[in-house]
C-alpha cells in the first residue's frame, strides 16, 4: 500500500522526459533524441541504441510532438486529406507519399465521409496540430479558398484548380476516351454511363470525356442512360440493378463506369439477373485496382499511377517545405487502358 498518496484520479501522471531516459540508459540526451526520432543509424552505436530502447520501453517514453511544436512554431506533421482508405487506391497514394517523406516527417490521414470532397472546416481543426503541410485529395477551388493559409498545400487529381497552385494531376480525359475507342473497335454503338455522384472535378472530367468521345466515335449514350451512385460496390449495384432493364431495350451492349467499384458493383449485380459479361454487356472501369486483374471476369480499367501521384505530391510538398517553388509547379501524369475480359470476345471478336 501507499498510503493512499496515488489513489484515485486526482493526479495526472508523471511526464518522462529525454533526460529521464538518458540517465537510466546512461547516455546523453541528444543519444535518445536521435533514437527516440529513428535517426540513430550509424551515429549511435548497437550497445547504446539497445539501452535506450529498453528505457524507453521501462519508462514509458514518447516524444512530445506538441511541445516541439509550440517551440519551434511548426511540427514533423505531414497531413493527407482523402476519403475512404479502404479503396486500395489510396493505399497506393501513401505507398508514394511515405517513400518521400517517412524518413523525417509523420504521415497524418484525415479521412472524409467515402467520395465526400473534404472540407476547410474540418481540415482547419487539424491545421491546430500546427502540421508541416497538407496533402489534400481531389480538392474544390473553394476548398483552396476557404483554407487561405500559408502553409505548404499540394494537391492531388485535381483538375480545373487554380495553375498556381502545386498539384499532380492524372489524365483521366484520356483514359477516358481509351475505353470509348476500345468500345467502338469492338462494334459497339449504343452504351450507357455509371458516374460517381460526389461531384469532384476529376470524376465530372471522367463523366464528359467519356460522353465527347462517344458523340466522336458515333456511339449513342442517352440521357437516360446516364446514372449516378456513391462510390461503393452495394450502391452501384443496386444502381445498375434498378437501370438494366431500361438500358438492354435501348440496345445498350457497353458500359463505362467511374471506379472499379462501380465495376465490382455492376459485376455482382450481374450475377444475380443472369447477365452474361462480356456477351451481353461489356463494362469498363477506372483506377485498375488489384483486385481488378483477378475478379471474374477481370475487368477492363484505366490504370492511373496511384502510387507515383503520391510520390510526386510528396516531391512538390518536400520542395515547398525546403523554401523552393516545385518546379513543374503542376504535373500531368499518363493513364493507360489495361484491357481484360470484361470487354473482350464481345460481338463475337
Amino acid at each position: 500500500m501507499n498510503n493512499g498518496e496515488n489513489s484515485g484520479n486526482s493526479r495526472a501522471p508523471r511526464r518522462v522526459t529525454a533526460a529521464m531516459v538518458a540517465e537510466h540508459a546512461g547516455v546523453s540526451t541528444a543519444t535518445v533524441s536521435l533514437v527516440a526520432n529513428g535517426k540513430s543509424a550509424g551515429r549511435v552505436s548497437a550497445v547504446n541504441e539497445q539501452r535506450v530502447r529498453e528505457a524507453i520501453r521501462e519508462l514509458g517514453y514518447f516524444v512530445d510532438s506538441i511541445g516541439s511544436s509550440l517551440a519551434k512554431g511548426v511540427s514533423s506533421l505531414v497531413v493527407l486529406v482523402a476519403p475512404d482508405i479502404s479503396n486500395p487506391f489510396f493505399a497506393k497514394v501513401i505507398a508514394g507519399v511515405r517513400s518521400v517523406l517517412a524518413s523525417d516527417y509523420q504521415l497524418l490521414l484525415s479521412v472524409t465521409d467515402a467520395g465526400v470532397s473534404p472540407s476547410a472546416i474540418e481540415t482547419r481543426k487539424i491545421m491546430g496540430l500546427r502540421p508541416a503541410g497538407l496533402l489534400v485529395h481531389a480538392p474544390s477551388q473553394d476548398f483552396l479558398e476557404e483554407i487561405s493559409s500559408n502553409l505548404p498545400l499540394v494537391a492531388l487529381d485535381a483538375p480545373g484548380i487554380d495553375p498556381r497552385i502545386p498539384a499532380v494531376n492524372m489524365d483521366v480525359a484520356q483514359g477516358a476516351r481509351e475505353v470509348v475507342a476500345h468500345f467502338a473497335a469492338q462494334g459497339h454503338t449504343k452504351a450507357a454511363y455509371l458516374d460517381a455522384s460526389t461531384g469532384t472535378e476529376t470524376l465530372a472530367v471522367r463523366r464528359e470525356a467519356f460522353l465527347a468521345a462517344a458523340a466522336d466515335y458515333g456511339i449513342k449514350v442517352l440521357p437516360s442512360s446516364v446514372a449516378s451512385s456513391m462510390i461503393d460496390v452495394t450502391a452501384a449495384s443496386a444502381a445498375f440493378t434498378q437501370r438494366w432493364t431500361q438500358w438492354r431495350d435501348s440496345g445498350v451492349t457497353a458500359l463505362g463506369c467511374a471506379t472499379d467499384n462501380h465495376a465490382f458493383g455492376v459485376l455482382h449485380a450481374s450475377r444475380h439477373l443472369g447477365i452474361s459479361i462480356p456477351q451481353q454487356l461489356a463494362v469498363a472501369g477506372f483506377d485498375d485496382l488489384p483486385y481488378s486483374a483477378t475478379s471474374n471476369p477481370s475487368i477492363t480499367s484505366v490504370q492511373l499511377n496511384a502510387q507515383e501521384g503520391g510520390r510526386q505530391a510528396a516531391l512538390k510538398l518536400r520542395a515547398l517545405l525546403d523554401g523552393k517553388t516545385p518546379d513543374p509547379l503542376q504535373s500531368m501524369l499518363p493513364s493507360s487502358l489495361i484491357v481484360r475480359g470484361s470487354t473482350l470476345n464481345n460481338k463475337g471478336n
